[in-house]
């Protein structure tokens, strides 16, 4: 048995995954919101919980927003904010009395999806989380890729390829730049788009509402979406040319994307066919905890 710990910005989340992938128990609690402290102790409290449903003490995977710096042994690059500059490996490490394996959200969507999910069997699949960000995960013959700068899979903090001019110089990002990827994919970046070129405020939930009611400028909106989202994609595909690309996240509901955006990228893609498939996750919502617990072998 293997437990997987998902640590958002809400809810942590954790499951008891038996040896082939069966759920055996799962428990959840409240994010001590700005807290790390608290968050420490609520994970460590989780733990426990999901130690006595399974009778016995188990390996444990971390999935969290952000990745462990090799350079300070700090967490960097979350929109967890409290989390950022904090030795979150060493002081979860101390506190459970093990070691631990971590991995970036989008990472463990990605493994979870390629273990037992909608990319299973497939030798390389890019595992991308659309919703409050835009992030990604890349595994290799079952392997997850992070790679010495732990950034293997970050493509929401490319520029968005081929910009047209309307798109120039882009949305200002959190990271500093502008035009980012994430800023134009994400949930808020499809609702500021939908905003600026209406004038009404929508999230994206309601714009996939809107659209499959046939909404035309909600439908016109999506469609600059797809379109921004092939581009996006069809980068991905001249770099690493994926087998399966797995989508999550809150903006993966909205069902148009996917005939949408694969009819789109051909047009941008470096060859005479994309054979590359465009799916959406398997486990939905419980793939970032599912992929945590995957990040031990199944012999635990």
């Amino acid at each position: 048995m293997r437990i997987g710990i998902d640590l958002g910005g809400t809810k942590i989340e954790g499951i008891v995954l038996g040896s082939g992938g069966a759920e055996l128990a799962r428990e959840r609690m409240a994010t001590p919101a700005g807290d790390y402290p608290g968050t420490l102790a609520a994970i460590r409290d989780l733990v426990v919980a999901l130690e006595n449903d399974a009778g016995h003490r188990c390996p444990v995977g971390i999935g969290m927003p952000g990745s462990w710096s090799r350079a300070t042994g700090l967490i960097k690059n979350s929109n967890s904010v409290c989390l950022n500059g904090q030795p979150l490996r060493r002081d979860l490490e101390a506190l459970l009395e093990r070691p631990l394996r971590f991995a970036n959200d989008a990472d463990c969507l990605a493994l979870s999806e390629a273990a037992d999910g909608a990319a299973a069997g497939a030798a390389v699949v890019f595992g991308v989380i659309v919703g409050t960000g835009t992030g990604g995960g890349i595994v290799v013959d079952g392997k997850l890729v992070t790679g010495p700068n732990g950034t293997a899979g970050e493509w929401g903090h490319n520029p968005l390829p081929w910009p047209r001019t309307e798109e120039l110089p882009g949305p200002e990002c959190y990271c500093g730049l502008q035009g980012c990827i994430e800023t134009w994919l994400s949930g808020p970046g499809l609702a500021r788009d939908y905003l600026n070129s209406q004038g009404e405020a929508l999230d994206a939930v309601e714009i996939g509402r809107r659209a499959a009611a046939g909404d035309a400028p909600v439908v016109a909106c999506l469609q600059r979406h797809a379109d921004r989202m092939a581009r996006a994609l069809a980068s991905v595909i001249n770099v690493l040319d994926p087998d399966v690309i797995v989508l999550g996240g809150g903006v993966s509901n909205i069902d148009t994307l996917y005939t949408a955006v694969p009819a789109l990228w051909t047009r941008y893609v470096f060859s005479d066919r994309v054979d590359t498939r465009l799916v959406r996750a398997q486990h939905g919502d419980s793939s970032g905890v599912r992929g945590a617990a995957w990040l031990w072998p199944a012999a635990g």
